[in-house]
Protein backbone atom coordinates (compact mmCIF):
# COMPACT_ATOMS: atom_id res chain seq x y z
CA UNK A 1 0.00 0.00 0.00
CA UNK A 2 1.34 3.44 -0.91
CA UNK A 3 1.28 6.74 0.92
CA UNK A 4 -1.90 8.14 -0.61
CA UNK A 5 -4.86 8.97 1.59
CA UNK A 6 -6.51 5.78 2.83
CA UNK A 7 -10.23 5.10 2.57
CA UNK A 8 -12.17 5.76 5.76
CA UNK A 9 -14.86 3.55 7.25
CA UNK A 10 -18.32 5.09 7.42
CA UNK A 11 -18.34 4.63 11.20
CA UNK A 12 -16.02 3.78 14.04
CA UNK A 13 -16.15 3.12 17.77
CA UNK A 14 -13.74 6.05 18.23
CA UNK A 15 -11.86 8.58 16.14
CA UNK A 16 -8.59 10.13 17.27
CA UNK A 17 -7.47 13.25 15.39
CA UNK A 18 -3.69 13.44 15.35
CA UNK A 19 -1.05 10.71 15.17
CA UNK A 20 1.47 12.31 17.51
CA UNK A 21 2.39 11.00 20.98
CA UNK A 22 -1.02 11.97 22.44
CA UNK A 23 -3.06 10.40 19.66
CA UNK A 24 -1.09 7.17 19.67
CA UNK A 25 -1.22 6.90 23.48
CA UNK A 26 -4.98 7.33 23.75
CA UNK A 27 -5.65 4.92 20.87
CA UNK A 28 -3.55 2.28 22.63
CA UNK A 29 -5.30 2.89 25.96
CA UNK A 30 -8.77 2.74 24.37
CA UNK A 31 -7.87 -0.62 22.87
CA UNK A 32 -7.26 -1.94 26.38
CA UNK A 33 -10.91 -1.27 27.28
CA UNK A 34 -12.18 -2.84 24.09
CA UNK A 35 -12.63 0.27 21.94
CA UNK A 36 -10.94 0.26 18.57
CA UNK A 37 -10.01 3.74 17.37
CA UNK A 38 -9.25 5.05 13.92
CA UNK A 39 -6.36 7.53 14.16
CA UNK A 40 -6.43 10.21 11.44
CA UNK A 41 -3.53 12.50 10.53
CA UNK A 42 -2.95 14.91 7.67
CA UNK A 43 0.76 14.07 7.41
CA UNK A 44 2.45 11.11 5.79
CA UNK A 45 3.97 9.75 9.01
CA UNK A 46 3.18 9.38 12.67
CA UNK A 47 4.71 12.03 14.94
CA UNK A 48 5.21 14.29 11.93
CA UNK A 49 5.99 17.40 13.98
CA UNK A 50 9.09 15.69 15.34
CA UNK A 51 10.46 15.37 11.82
CA UNK A 52 10.46 19.17 11.54
CA UNK A 53 12.33 20.05 14.72
CA UNK A 54 15.94 21.22 14.57
CA UNK A 55 18.61 18.56 14.18
CA UNK A 56 20.29 18.78 17.59
CA UNK A 57 17.05 18.46 19.56
CA UNK A 58 16.92 15.98 22.43
CA UNK A 59 14.05 15.54 24.85
CA UNK A 60 14.47 17.69 27.95
CA UNK A 61 12.68 15.01 29.94
CA UNK A 62 14.27 11.67 30.72
CA UNK A 63 13.74 8.53 28.68
CA UNK A 64 12.12 6.78 31.64
CA UNK A 65 9.55 9.57 32.05
CA UNK A 66 8.89 10.15 28.35
CA UNK A 67 7.59 6.75 27.23
CA UNK A 68 4.01 6.19 26.12
CA UNK A 69 1.84 3.65 27.98
CA UNK A 70 2.72 0.02 27.46
CA UNK A 71 6.01 0.26 25.55
CA UNK A 72 9.14 1.96 26.84
CA UNK A 73 11.70 3.87 24.80
CA UNK A 74 14.67 1.54 24.20
CA UNK A 75 17.58 1.96 26.60
CA UNK A 76 19.89 2.33 23.61
CA UNK A 77 18.35 5.78 23.03
CA UNK A 78 20.12 7.04 26.15
CA UNK A 79 18.86 9.20 28.97
CA UNK A 80 18.11 12.24 26.80
CA UNK A 81 16.43 10.89 23.68
CA UNK A 82 17.41 12.42 20.33
CA UNK A 83 14.79 13.69 17.90
CA UNK A 84 15.23 10.89 15.38
CA UNK A 85 15.28 8.21 18.06
CA UNK A 86 11.97 9.51 19.37
CA UNK A 87 10.52 9.51 15.87
CA UNK A 88 11.60 5.91 15.42
CA UNK A 89 10.03 5.05 18.78
CA UNK A 90 6.67 6.55 17.78
CA UNK A 91 6.73 4.63 14.50
CA UNK A 92 7.53 1.41 16.34
CA UNK A 93 4.89 2.12 19.00
CA UNK A 94 2.10 2.48 16.43
CA UNK A 95 3.09 -0.76 14.76
CA UNK A 96 3.54 -2.84 17.90
CA UNK A 97 0.26 -1.61 19.35
CA UNK A 98 -1.51 -2.53 16.10
CA UNK A 99 -3.08 0.90 15.78
CA UNK A 100 -5.35 1.74 12.85
CA UNK A 101 -3.68 4.89 11.53
CA UNK A 102 -4.97 6.66 8.41
CA UNK A 103 -2.35 9.04 7.06
CA UNK A 104 -2.50 11.81 4.43
CA UNK A 105 -6.04 12.54 5.59
CA UNK A 106 -7.05 16.01 6.78
CA UNK A 107 -9.91 16.47 9.21
CA UNK A 108 -11.92 19.49 8.12
CA UNK A 109 -14.84 19.48 10.56
CA UNK A 110 -16.12 18.06 13.84
CA UNK A 111 -19.90 18.32 14.17
CA UNK A 112 -22.40 17.14 16.76
CA UNK A 113 -25.19 14.85 15.53
CA UNK A 114 -28.28 13.55 17.25
CA UNK A 115 -28.24 10.58 19.64
CA UNK A 116 -24.81 11.39 21.04
CA UNK A 117 -22.88 10.88 17.79
CA UNK A 118 -20.22 12.95 16.02
CA UNK A 119 -19.50 13.44 12.34
CA UNK A 120 -15.83 13.85 11.49
CA UNK A 121 -15.49 15.48 8.08
CA UNK A 122 -12.46 14.65 5.95
CA UNK A 123 -13.05 16.51 2.73
CA UNK A 124 -15.57 14.56 0.64
CA UNK A 125 -15.60 11.71 3.17
CA UNK A 126 -16.92 11.58 6.72
CA UNK A 127 -16.94 9.15 9.58
CA UNK A 128 -19.54 8.87 12.35
CA UNK A 129 -18.52 7.99 15.88
CA UNK A 130 -19.76 8.27 19.48
CA UNK A 131 -16.27 9.14 20.69
CA UNK A 132 -13.74 11.64 19.32
CA UNK A 133 -10.41 12.63 20.84
CA UNK A 134 -8.77 15.79 19.50
CA UNK A 135 -5.00 15.39 19.80
CA UNK A 136 -3.62 17.69 17.12
CA UNK A 137 -0.71 18.86 19.25
CA UNK A 138 0.29 21.53 21.73
CA UNK A 139 2.65 23.10 19.19
CA UNK A 140 0.40 23.21 16.15
CA UNK A 141 0.55 26.57 14.37
CA UNK A 142 3.77 28.67 14.35
CA UNK A 143 3.29 32.12 15.86
CA UNK A 144 5.06 35.10 14.24
CA UNK A 145 5.11 38.62 15.72
CA UNK A 146 3.57 41.35 13.57
CA UNK A 147 6.53 43.72 13.76
CA UNK A 148 6.22 47.04 11.93
CA UNK A 149 8.21 46.79 8.71
CA UNK A 150 8.48 43.00 8.73
CA UNK A 151 7.59 42.76 5.04
CA UNK A 152 10.36 45.21 4.16
CA UNK A 153 13.14 43.30 5.91
CA UNK A 154 15.71 42.18 3.34
CA UNK A 155 17.17 39.35 5.39
CA UNK A 156 15.59 35.98 6.06
CA UNK A 157 12.88 35.61 8.69
CA UNK A 158 12.22 32.01 9.70
CA UNK A 159 10.21 30.50 12.52
CA UNK A 160 12.06 28.08 14.79
CA UNK A 161 9.97 25.27 13.30
CA UNK A 162 11.79 25.88 9.99
CA UNK A 163 15.29 25.94 11.49
CA UNK A 164 17.39 22.79 11.04
CA UNK A 165 21.05 23.60 11.64
CA UNK A 166 23.60 26.42 11.14
CA UNK A 167 24.76 25.12 7.75
CA UNK A 168 21.22 25.02 6.36
CA UNK A 169 20.58 28.59 7.49
CA UNK A 170 23.79 29.59 5.69
CA UNK A 171 24.29 33.12 7.07
CA UNK A 172 26.96 34.78 9.18
CA UNK A 173 24.87 36.72 11.70
CA UNK A 174 21.55 35.81 13.29
CA UNK A 175 19.11 37.46 15.66
CA UNK A 176 17.21 34.81 17.62
CA UNK A 177 13.98 36.15 19.13
CA UNK A 178 12.66 34.44 22.25
CA UNK A 179 14.52 32.91 25.23
CA UNK A 180 12.38 29.78 25.59
CA UNK A 181 13.73 26.29 25.07
CA UNK A 182 13.81 26.45 21.26
CA UNK A 183 15.31 29.93 21.11
CA UNK A 184 17.94 29.20 23.74
CA UNK A 185 19.05 25.98 22.09
CA UNK A 186 19.09 27.43 18.58
CA UNK A 187 21.18 30.38 19.80
CA UNK A 188 23.67 27.97 21.37
CA UNK A 189 23.70 25.87 18.21
CA UNK A 190 24.48 28.87 16.01
CA UNK A 191 27.14 30.20 18.39
CA UNK A 192 28.81 26.80 18.45
CA UNK A 193 29.13 27.01 14.68
CA UNK A 194 30.91 30.35 14.91
CA UNK A 195 28.01 32.58 13.89
CA UNK A 196 27.46 36.09 15.25
CA UNK A 197 24.39 35.67 17.46
CA UNK A 198 22.08 38.02 19.32
CA UNK A 199 19.27 36.74 21.54
CA UNK A 200 16.35 39.16 21.93
CA UNK A 201 14.42 38.94 25.20
CA UNK A 202 11.29 40.73 26.33
CA UNK A 203 10.81 39.02 29.71
CA UNK A 204 13.77 37.34 31.45
CA UNK A 205 13.27 33.56 31.57
CA UNK A 206 13.69 31.18 34.44
CA UNK A 207 16.75 29.16 33.45
CA UNK A 208 17.37 25.80 35.10
CA UNK A 209 19.97 23.12 34.58
CA UNK A 210 18.79 19.97 32.83
CA UNK A 211 20.18 17.99 35.73
CA UNK A 212 21.73 18.74 39.11
CA UNK A 213 24.28 16.30 40.57
CA UNK A 214 23.06 13.71 38.10
CA UNK A 215 19.40 14.17 39.08
CA UNK A 216 17.15 15.31 36.23
CA UNK A 217 15.33 18.58 36.85
CA UNK A 218 12.12 16.78 35.89
CA UNK A 219 12.62 14.41 38.82
CA UNK A 220 13.33 17.32 41.16
CA UNK A 221 10.13 19.04 40.02
CA UNK A 222 8.13 15.86 40.60
CA UNK A 223 9.46 15.67 44.14
CA UNK A 224 8.53 19.30 44.84
CA UNK A 225 5.18 19.43 42.99
CA UNK A 226 3.05 18.25 45.96
CA UNK A 227 4.05 21.39 47.89
CA UNK A 228 2.38 24.83 47.57
CA UNK A 229 3.50 27.05 44.69
CA UNK A 230 5.45 29.39 46.96
CA UNK A 231 7.46 26.51 48.41
CA UNK A 232 8.26 25.27 44.91
CA UNK A 233 9.44 28.76 43.96
CA UNK A 234 11.74 28.97 46.96
CA UNK A 235 13.29 25.55 46.41
CA UNK A 236 13.77 26.04 42.66
CA UNK A 237 15.09 29.56 43.28
CA UNK A 238 17.74 28.23 45.62
CA UNK A 239 18.79 25.63 43.05
CA UNK A 240 18.96 28.31 40.37
CA UNK A 241 21.17 30.45 42.60
CA UNK A 242 23.52 27.55 43.29
CA UNK A 243 23.69 26.03 39.80
CA UNK A 244 22.99 28.87 37.35
CA UNK A 245 24.26 31.88 39.25
CA UNK A 246 23.79 35.56 38.49
CA UNK A 247 23.55 36.19 34.75
CA UNK A 248 22.44 39.83 35.04
CA UNK A 249 25.90 41.14 33.98
CA UNK A 250 25.28 39.34 30.68
CA UNK A 251 21.82 40.80 30.11
CA UNK A 252 19.83 38.03 31.79
CA UNK A 253 18.45 39.37 35.09
CA UNK A 254 16.38 37.27 37.43
CA UNK A 255 12.93 36.31 36.11
CA UNK A 256 10.05 38.39 37.53
CA UNK A 257 8.30 35.29 38.90
CA UNK A 258 9.47 32.00 40.37
CA UNK A 259 9.52 28.82 38.30
CA UNK A 260 6.24 27.43 39.68
CA UNK A 261 4.40 30.77 39.74
CA UNK A 262 5.46 31.58 36.19
CA UNK A 263 4.05 28.26 35.00
CA UNK A 264 0.83 28.67 36.99
CA UNK A 265 0.06 32.31 36.10
CA UNK A 266 1.72 32.82 32.73
CA UNK A 267 1.73 29.29 31.28
CA UNK A 268 5.48 29.62 30.71
CA UNK A 269 7.80 26.71 31.40
CA UNK A 270 11.42 27.32 32.44
CA UNK A 271 14.24 27.31 29.91
CA UNK A 272 16.22 24.10 30.30
CA UNK A 273 19.91 24.85 29.83
CA UNK A 274 21.60 22.78 27.12
CA UNK A 275 24.36 25.24 26.34
CA UNK A 276 22.91 28.75 26.63
CA UNK A 277 24.61 29.62 29.93
CA UNK A 278 28.07 28.80 28.57
CA UNK A 279 27.71 30.80 25.34
CA UNK A 280 26.22 33.80 27.15
CA UNK A 281 29.04 33.82 29.69
CA UNK A 282 31.59 33.39 26.88
CA UNK A 283 30.12 36.34 25.00
CA UNK A 284 29.42 34.35 21.83
CA UNK A 285 25.71 35.07 22.30
CA UNK A 286 24.80 38.67 23.11
CA UNK A 287 21.54 39.23 24.96
CA UNK A 288 19.60 42.27 23.69
CA UNK A 289 16.15 43.83 24.33
CA UNK A 290 13.04 42.87 22.38
CA UNK A 291 12.46 43.83 18.75
CA UNK A 292 10.62 47.09 18.08
CA UNK A 293 10.59 47.22 14.27
CA UNK A 294 12.28 46.14 11.04
CA UNK A 295 13.32 48.25 8.09
CA UNK A 296 15.30 47.06 5.07
CA UNK A 297 18.53 45.61 6.43
CA UNK A 298 18.08 46.82 10.01
CA UNK A 299 16.33 45.75 13.19
CA UNK A 300 15.54 48.39 15.79
CA UNK A 301 15.33 47.15 19.38
CA UNK A 302 13.14 48.43 22.19
CA UNK A 303 16.02 50.50 23.58
CA UNK A 304 16.69 52.16 20.22
CA UNK A 305 19.74 50.03 19.40
CA UNK A 306 20.02 49.04 15.73
CA UNK A 307 21.26 45.64 14.52
CA UNK A 308 21.99 44.36 11.01
CA UNK A 309 21.53 40.59 11.14
CA UNK A 310 21.54 38.47 8.00
CA UNK A 311 18.60 36.46 9.33
CA UNK A 312 16.07 36.39 12.15
CA UNK A 313 15.00 33.13 13.77
CA UNK A 314 11.66 33.65 15.49
CA UNK A 315 11.23 31.38 18.51
CA UNK A 316 8.06 32.93 19.89
CA UNK A 317 6.08 29.72 20.19
CA UNK A 318 2.96 28.25 18.68
CA UNK A 319 -0.80 28.48 18.79
CA UNK A 320 -2.96 25.45 19.43
CA UNK A 321 -4.84 26.06 16.18
CA UNK A 322 -8.12 24.56 17.41
CA UNK A 323 -10.50 27.33 16.30
CA UNK A 324 -11.12 26.17 12.69
CA UNK A 325 -11.88 22.64 13.87
CA UNK A 326 -13.91 23.03 17.06
CA UNK A 327 -14.28 26.77 17.65
CA UNK A 328 -18.00 26.62 16.80
CA UNK A 329 -18.56 24.18 19.68
CA UNK A 330 -17.68 26.75 22.34
CA UNK A 331 -14.85 24.73 23.85
CA UNK A 332 -11.88 26.94 22.96
CA UNK A 333 -10.76 29.49 25.54
CA UNK A 334 -9.38 32.94 24.57
CA UNK A 335 -5.91 31.50 25.22
CA UNK A 336 -6.50 29.00 22.42
CA UNK A 337 -6.54 26.02 24.73
CA UNK A 338 -9.60 23.77 25.06
CA UNK A 339 -11.80 24.52 28.06
CA UNK A 340 -11.86 20.80 28.90
CA UNK A 341 -8.87 18.51 29.21
CA UNK A 342 -8.20 14.79 29.51
CA UNK A 343 -11.29 12.99 30.84
CA UNK A 344 -13.32 16.17 31.42
CA UNK A 345 -16.58 16.54 29.51
CA UNK A 346 -18.45 19.67 28.41
CA UNK A 347 -22.25 19.92 28.85
CA UNK A 348 -24.15 18.67 25.79
CA UNK A 349 -20.89 17.50 24.18
CA UNK A 350 -20.52 14.03 25.61
CA UNK A 351 -17.95 11.94 23.81
CA UNK A 352 -15.67 14.86 22.87
CA UNK A 353 -12.25 14.77 24.53
CA UNK A 354 -9.02 16.76 24.23
CA UNK A 355 -5.58 15.37 24.93
CA UNK A 356 -2.09 16.86 24.94
CA UNK A 357 -2.95 20.51 25.58
CA UNK A 358 -1.48 20.75 29.08
CA UNK A 359 2.22 21.49 29.48
CA UNK A 360 3.06 20.98 33.16
CA UNK A 361 6.49 21.36 34.70
CA UNK A 362 6.53 17.58 35.12
CA UNK A 363 6.56 17.07 31.34
CA UNK A 364 4.02 17.15 28.50
CA UNK A 365 4.74 13.62 27.24
CA UNK A 366 4.52 12.12 30.72
CA UNK A 367 1.20 13.91 31.24
CA UNK A 368 -0.09 12.59 27.92
CA UNK A 369 0.21 9.03 29.23
CA UNK A 370 -1.57 9.88 32.48
CA UNK A 371 -4.41 11.68 30.69
CA UNK A 372 -4.78 8.97 28.03
CA UNK A 373 -5.35 6.41 30.77
CA UNK A 374 -7.91 8.71 32.41
CA UNK A 375 -9.88 9.03 29.16
CA UNK A 376 -9.86 5.25 28.65
CA UNK A 377 -11.02 4.64 32.22
CA UNK A 378 -13.92 7.05 31.85
CA UNK A 379 -14.97 5.67 28.49
CA UNK A 380 -14.62 2.11 29.71
CA UNK A 381 -17.03 2.79 32.60
CA UNK A 382 -19.84 4.19 30.49
CA UNK A 383 -22.53 2.17 28.72
CA UNK A 384 -20.70 0.61 25.77
CA UNK A 385 -23.68 -0.96 23.98
CA UNK A 386 -23.77 1.66 21.20
CA UNK A 387 -20.02 1.72 20.57
CA UNK A 388 -20.03 -2.09 20.32
CA UNK A 389 -22.61 -1.98 17.53
CA UNK A 390 -20.50 0.47 15.53
CA UNK A 391 -17.22 -1.19 16.36
CA UNK A 392 -17.98 -4.30 14.32
CA UNK A 393 -17.97 -2.23 11.13
CA UNK A 394 -14.38 -1.04 11.51
CA UNK A 395 -11.90 -2.76 9.16
CA UNK A 396 -8.31 -3.24 10.23
CA UNK A 397 -5.64 -1.14 8.54
CA UNK A 398 -1.91 -1.00 8.96
CA UNK A 399 0.26 2.05 9.58
CA UNK A 400 1.67 3.13 6.24
CA UNK A 401 4.39 5.73 6.00
CA UNK A 402 7.76 6.39 4.35
CA UNK A 403 10.95 5.15 6.01
CA UNK A 404 12.62 7.48 8.49
CA UNK A 405 15.38 9.49 6.88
Amino acid sequence: MGNDAQALPDSSAAVVIGAGPAGLAVAAELAKVGIRAVVIDKSDQVGSSWAHHYDRLHLHTTRALSSLPGIGIPRAAGRWVARDDFRAYLHDYAGRQGLDVRLNTSVTSVDRLAEGLWRIGCGAESIVTPLVVVATGYNHTPKLPDWPGRESFEGRVVHSSEYRNPAALDVESVLVVGPGNSGAEIAADLAGAGKRVWLAIRTPPNIVRRQVLGIASQVLVLSVSPFPTGVGDRISGLLQKLTVGDLSPFGLPKAPRGVFTQQERDDVTPTIDVGLIDVVRAGTVTVVPSVDSLDGQTVTLANGEVLRPDAIVVATGYRRGLEPLVGHLGVVAPSGRPTINADQQAPELEGLYFLGYSNPLTGNIRQVGIDARAIARRVGRRDSAAPQVVRAAVPRAAVVEPPLS
